[in-house]
């Protein structure tokens, strides 16, 4: 084998082994880790904060305190306030729906007495009469059907009511985590030109351009694409509650913020859940509201389609077919939560290759150097 070629393996290999080796340490440390990087994150957001209340010669434990105190107690506050409403708004959600049950049942007899629905019944009548023998096999899919659905509900139900009791029984834990996160925040933001100097001391002074330029570009589009999501949400979710207000629809801070959050997956969006909804309407001949939720959909589709290359050209430019496809490994990967990995996964990707991280090992491969 020729030397340069083998060279070139040998270095290949090496960024290969390099790279499983940093994704193990990052999968074995992340779960002991984790309050450290949130620490860190919220130390990191609070830090203008911190200079500012600095600056009106505050001493640094104090100015610390108060900005741990504006960002802990002003998010308990609005979450404590949103989750109220959310919880008063389903509420009613369900009173509406119970009211709804007994018109759907009427709708549904209805649609049995029907002269078709009569006649295809009195034919499958009619042919079990006839064919005897096919009369067991029928019903026995019939009932295995019924039980397999019967289970897909009850392991439904049974989840859901899962997952309340893990949250609620990791409670406990959760304050223990929000504990140590703070105070290691504290500790952080107090200190923070020093635990700065100290860990870019640890770098090579090679090192020390290329991990700022990462970082800075990392930083960005992360922080973008978040902030891309964030706004897109809160629109479609303000767009369908005011549309749901002006409609008389119940309920409709509750349901704007749950199509908004629909919103995240793209192509499918609130259509998934909006046009079931209008075809509902015009099939039960409350033709004001279908008509209404077709409109509204329209109105969210031209304004997605109008902001959304927008807001995300300018934070990442991430491309809405890469969004899918992340969304889709991430949710494989690692369930529910894979949807919010699976993207971000894509952000840091991206993130590194417009660092030129992904061209350096490659010159490193090819010819031994990182440029």
């Amino acid at each position: 084998m020729d030397r340069l070629v083998l060279k070139r393996l040998l270095r290949g290999l090496w960024v290969v082994l390099a790279t499983i080796s940093l994704l193990l340490a990052l999968y074995v440390l992340l779960p002991l880790l984790y309050p450290l990087l949130l620490a860190w994150l919220l130390a990191y957001i609070m830090h203008p904060l911190v200079l500012i209340l600095k600056g009106f010669k505050l001493p640094a434990w104090l100015a610390v305190s108060l900005s741990l105190l504006f960002y802990i107690g002003g998010t308990a506050l609005v979450l404590t306030a949103l989750i109220t409403r959310l919880v008063k708004e389903l509420i009613v959600l369900l009173q509406t729906f119970n009211l709804h049950t007994e018109q759907w049942r009427g709708l549904l007899l209805s649609w049995s007495r029907n002269a078709s629905i009569q006649n295809i019944i009195n034919q499958i009548n009619q042919f079990y009469h006839e064919n005897p023998g096919y009369h067991a096999t029928i019903d026995s899919n019939i009932s295995r059907t019924t039980e397999t659905v019967g289970y897909a509900v009850t392991q439904l139900v049974t989840g859901f009511f899962n997952v309340i009791l893990k949250l609620i029984s990791a409670l406990p834990s959760m304050g223990t985590i929000l504990i140590v996160v703070v105070l290691a925040a504290f500790f952080l933001s107090t200190g923070w030109e020093r635990h700065n100097d100290k860990w870019t001391g640890l770098l090579p002074t090679p090192l020390l351009k290329p991990v700022s330029d990462i970082w800075r570009d990392l930083r960005k589009a992360l922080f973008g694409y978040l902030r891309a999501q964030v706004i897109l949400i809160s629109i479609t979710a303000v767009i369908v509650s005011i549309g749901l207000l002006l409609l008389g629809v119940k309920s409709a801070l509750a349901l704007g913020l749950m199509i908004g959050f629909v919103d995240l997956l793209p192509y499918l969006g609130v259509g998934i859940v909006m046009l079931p909804w209008s075809l509902y309407s015009y099939m039960t001949g409350n033709l004001g509201l279908g008509v209404g939720l077709s409109v509204l959909y329209a109105v969210i589709l031209i304004t997605r389609q109008v902001l959304e290359p927008k807001v995300l050209a300018s934070s990442i430019g991430l491309d809405p077919l890469a969004m899918l496809i992340g969304m889709f490994a991430g949710l494989q990967l690692f369930g529910m939560l894979g949807l919010i990995l699976g993207p971000v996964c894509l952000v840091i990707l991206n993130a590194f290759n417009r660092a030129g991280v992904f061209r350096a090992l490659h010159s490193y491969i090819v010819s031994g150097r990182l440029h």
